[in-house]
């Protein structure tokens, strides 16, 4: 259905990398799941009220919940395509996950209080009728939870939205806890036994760990997180595809949204070059960056003295005793500078934010082992973090 939906209302919709195709595909998928999930809430409310079961009620506020879910994604779509202005020049994007955060809370709240009732129901236990209607109802959910898995799981992979992506997850999780609602009908109309309040109590378990979910996903990016790998090597691919870049390093990416982030990183370049040449290199790697991600790209140019047999070698020594303390170690923008009495060995560390060691100690350990090796040079060492 969602496929033909989006032939007739998405132009040139297999053009994913798109931003106005990828926003539309957004917002088609948010507001079907809004459609479905509050058809859902209707049928699986009348059913639980009219046969009194609290797992069922729960389950129908857990759709809900999922409604409201994507009513903060087609929000978020929408924003994410809004001009930036002049008190928020780097786009409206990151407001996806300040909604996002406020559904969470609300989320857990919901899950707490159906909780609590699942506890009543627990300890003063209530008949449940179970007529055949409430089986077509929950069994018919099933089917449509899994369907919606299976359109949001497709359409996160076509645009690459995490946010898809994540719905397509919390619509698995929705068809499973149905299905626990539903065998709990069963073994009632078949044994007797009540089980409606341990039932309703593991959904409710179920909305609790999707408004945690939900709630860590939205803090994270606010907070600031490190870009995915698939996105570190990308960008890594596209600048070394080009003649004239010795390496990469001092790589960041911030992130302002979806479909809005900005890439800094520094580019080393031979120190023999011409400048304006480098220049030139470096402008079309940041058109070519800017392409693909659609992202604002900023490169500094680290230039590398390429003919000096001497910086080469002490670059690759002092390269090896940083990873013989550790591999995660490494160094970059190595150069000699010659003072009166003594050679000044300088250069940057990469050191990981959560190292074991202080920085002190690290700058200690690898300038003692480097100016044993060279006793007419003073190692001085800057501390760098990685941020991918």
């Amino acid at each position: 259905m969602l496929s033909l939906l989006s032939k007739i209302f998405i132009k040139d919709y297999t053009n994913y990398n798109d931003a106005c195709v990828r926003r539309k595909y957004g917002i088609l998928g948010s507001i079907t799941g809004i459609f479905l999930n509050v058809l859902l809430f209707a049928f699986k409310y009348f059913a639980g009220f009219a046969s009194g079961s609290v797992a069922i009620m729960a389950d129908a506020f857990n759709n809900l919940s999922d409604a409201g879910s994507s009513v903060i994604t087609l929000v978020g779509f929408k924003f994410t395509g809004m001009s930036p202005d002049n008190e928020h020049p780097f786009g409206h994007g990151r407001i996806e996950y300040i909604s996002g955060f406020i559904v969470s809370m609300a989320i857990i709240l919901m899950g707490f209080e159906l909780l609590q009732t699942s506890a009543g129901k627990i300890l003063h236990p209530a008949s449940v009728d179970t007529n055949s209607i409430t089986m077509v109802i929950l069994a018919v959910s099933v089917a449509v939870k899994l369907y919606m898995a299976f359109y949001n799981n497709s359409i996160g992979r076509k645009i690459n939205s995490a946010a898809m992506k994540a719905t397509a997850a919390d619509s698995l999780s929705d068809s499973a806890a149905t299905s626990v609602v539903f065998i709990s009908v069963m073994v009632m109309k078949y044994t007797g036994v009540n089980i409606d309040g341990y039932t309703g109590a593991l959904v409710a378990v179920f909305i609790l760990a999707a408004g945690y979910n939900a709630a860590k996903d939205t803090i994270s990016p606010l907070l600031g997180t490190k870009p995915s790998k698939e996105i570190v090597e990308a960008i890594d691919g596209i600048i070394m595809s080009h003649d004239g870049i010795l390496g990469v390093h001092d790589l960041i990416v911030h992130d302002y949204g979806p479909g809005k982030m900005i890439v800094s990183l520094h580019a080393e370049v031979p120190g023999d070059r011409d400048i304006y040449e480098l220049h030139n290199l470096i402008d079309h790697i940041e058109n070519d960056l800017d392409e693909r991600f659609d992202c604002e790209c900023v490169i500094h140019m680290d230039p590398v003295d390429v003919n000096d047999a001497r910086v080469q070698k002490i670059r690759a020594e002092a390269g090896e005793i940083a990873r013989s303390i550790d591999e995660r170690l490494s160094i970059h923008d190595l150069r000699i500078v010659p003072c009166q009495n003594y050679d000044n060995i300088i250069f940057d560390m990469v050191v990981p934010p959560e190292y074991h060691k202080k920085d002190d100690e690290i700058k200690e350990q690898v300038c003692k082992r480097l100016e044993e090796k060279y006793p007419g040079c003073k190692a001085v060492i800057k501390i760098d973090k990685s941020y991918v």
